[in-house]
């Protein structure tokens, strides 16, 4: 029976050079939330008759995210790269509006921590947006899906 979700993700350790606490619990509840909720369909694979669950590993290699794709079992189905130069000034800008976020969260008013929080989730919708046009044709997926692996993504993306 058909079960196209992601069932497990894994990121690249490697890839991820730096991280603190905020950056840490961002990542541990868009695992959580993904996990327990999502729409994960590779279009390739499905039609092969891999009708999932599926195993994810994010990872960046050489600028491309690349997406290896494995049975609940763990065997190999696919690898997909995605080129991430349309990700760089989103990814830039979600940095930048989450550290505005953590610092007015500690310091600012009510008022001015809910315009901030607003402007960073438009950004994050944004960018979600982008990534369910990268992946049109290769995977069928949701909003939430792809706003969770947008966060992922960026996490992959910290250098310190």
């Amino acid at each position: 029976m058909a079960d196209p979700r992601i069932s497990h993700i894994e990121l690249d350790e490697a890839t991820i050079l730096w991280r603190n606490a905020d950056i840490e619990q961002e990542r541990r509840i868009a695992i959580f939330d993904l996990i327990e909720d999502n729409v994960f369909r590779p279009v390739r694979a499905f039609e092969a008759g891999h009708e999932g669950p599926y195993r994810l590993r994010l990872s960046v290699r050489d600028g491309r995210l690349s997406l290896d794709i494995g049975s609940e079992g763990g065997d190999p189905i696919e690898t997909m790269v995605l080129g991430l130069a349309r990700f760089r000034r989103p990814v830039r800008e979600y940095f930048a509006i989450c550290e505005s976020y953590y610092q007015a969260i500690r310091k600012a008013s009510a008022q001015e921590i809910e315009t901030i929080d607003m402007a960073r989730r438009a950004i994050h919708n944004n960018a979600a947006e982008l990534l369910l046009e990268r992946l049109d044709g290769k995977v069928e997926t949701d909003f939430p899906t792809a706003r969770r692996l947008f966060t992922l993504i960026c996490v992959l993306h910290i250098r310190g």
